[in-house]
């Protein structure tokens, strides 16, 4: 139990909030903001490492990941100036991933040679659709054109580009995803990301919804439809789904993500980051505050960016590892699970969703066939304790 982490590795999560402009069906931590010093945000982001690396210094950090919000709108100096500190403070693997999360309207040649330069080797970028109607229903703020040369200027300084598509969007059609899947498979990405439009309250694309402003919507049959092409479509062209929504040439799967999914330890470190640590043998939830500026002052005020965490109790643990283990391909480990949890799980139920063609026992290890994956998650309430 107090080494289980090492399952999975350990990754470094660095939040960025700040966006040019808050699309409309986004959730996510990401604020709009006139002015920011980046002088102080790298001060803070400095001490926030030191503290983290003296809680868990002994440790081989196997990836970095800088989300958003847009971390492409951080300066170079600032990205080269936290990869600087990480290197002075941990141990790192041989292969470590640097990601950092990239919309096409800040990409530019010399600000992406510079981050290459500081250490950044993945770039994963927001493309979300392949046509400009599109792309403006999305509250987009570049064009179609845009994104391909984007792209084409982040595959000369990296050799790994990722990038997202939103799909299941307003008035598309099962023919019209099919071509857009198979022009950006043609544009050489060896990984995607790719997620069907949810519709979150608290979103603007919510409170349009809630009064009947957002039609064209495709029902769930056309959904499913969607996503069981989209499967079809990436297989046949040698990028498959090692996650429920995530598709990758062999290799070019992203391993910071895997930390999170093998339910690994990764420490999270900036407005609204989470993080899960093993601490003294016990692995902790962290959590941090969610605005900016409340964040900010805490770390400088009081020299920690987290908020108070406990324990995680074996139950929780236990879920939390179905929850992101059932998502891979390559399943979970049961005897692992038994291990976190201090329990089997349910032999019975593993019995209905065999007999039912949505789990199988692959190797000694319980994975969620490709039926069982399009409803991934009522199989994982059937096994959770």
């Amino acid at each position: 139990m107090t080494e289980d982490w090492r399952h999975g590795g350990f990754g470094l999560y660095l939040h960025w909030p700040f966006c040019a402009a808050k699309c409309p069906y986004c959730d996510f931590n990401s604020h709009v903001s006139a002015a920011i010093d980046q002088r102080r945000w790298q001060a803070a982001y400095l001490a926030e490492i030191d503290r983290v690396a003296a809680e868990v210094p002994d440790r081989i950090l196997n990836t970095v990941f800088f989300g958003g919000g847009t971390p492409s709108l951080m300066e170079p100096e600032l990205v080269s100036a936290i990869l600087e500190r990480i290197r002075a403070r941990w141990r790192l693997s041989n292969d470590l991933e640097v990601t950092l999360e990239a919309n096409p309207t800040s990409i530019e040649s010399g600000r992406f040679r510079a981050y290459s330069e500081a250490g950044v080797n993945r770039i994963s970028m927001g493309m979300q659709a392949l046509n400009d109607t599109d792309l403006r229903r999305l509250g987009r703020m570049h064009t179609a054109a845009e994104g391909r040369r984007a792209f084409d200027i982040a595959r000369t300084h990296f050799q790994r580009v990722s990038f997202d598509l939103i799909y299941a969007r307003q008035e598309q059609d099962l023919a019209a995803w099919e071509a857009e899947l198979r022009e950006a498979i043609g544009m050489a990405v060896d990984h995607f990301s790719l997620y069907q439009l949810t519709i979150e309250e608290g979103t603007a694309f919510g409170r349009r919804a809630a009064i009947g402003k957002l039609p064209g919507l495709p029902d769930e049959d056309l959904g499913a439809d969607m996503y069981l092409r989209t499967q079809e479509i990436c297989d046949s062209a040698g990028l498959h789904a090692y996650e429920v929504s995530n598709h990758a040439r062999e290799g070019a799967e992203c391993r910071h993500n895997e930390v999170y999914w093998r339910y690994g330890d990764y420490a999270g470190i900036g407005p609204g980051a989470h993080g899960r640590l093993t601490l003294a043998g016990q692995r902790h939830a962290t959590t941090t505050p969610k605005a900016p500026g409340a964040w900010l002052e805490m770390v400088e005020r009081d020299g920690c960016g987290e908020l108070p965490h406990e324990a995680l109790p074996r139950d929780e643990q236990a879920i939390e590892f179905l929850l992101f283990g059932l998502r891979l391909a390559e399943g979970i480990d049961p005897l692992r699970y038994r291990a976190l949890s201090g329990r089997d799980l349910p032999q019975d139920k593993i019995r209905d969703l065999q007999e039912l063609g949505l789990i199988c026992d692959d190797s000694g290890r319980i994975r969620a066939t490709a039926e069982g994956r399009a409803v991934l998650n009522g199989v994982i309430r059937e096994l959770m304790p």
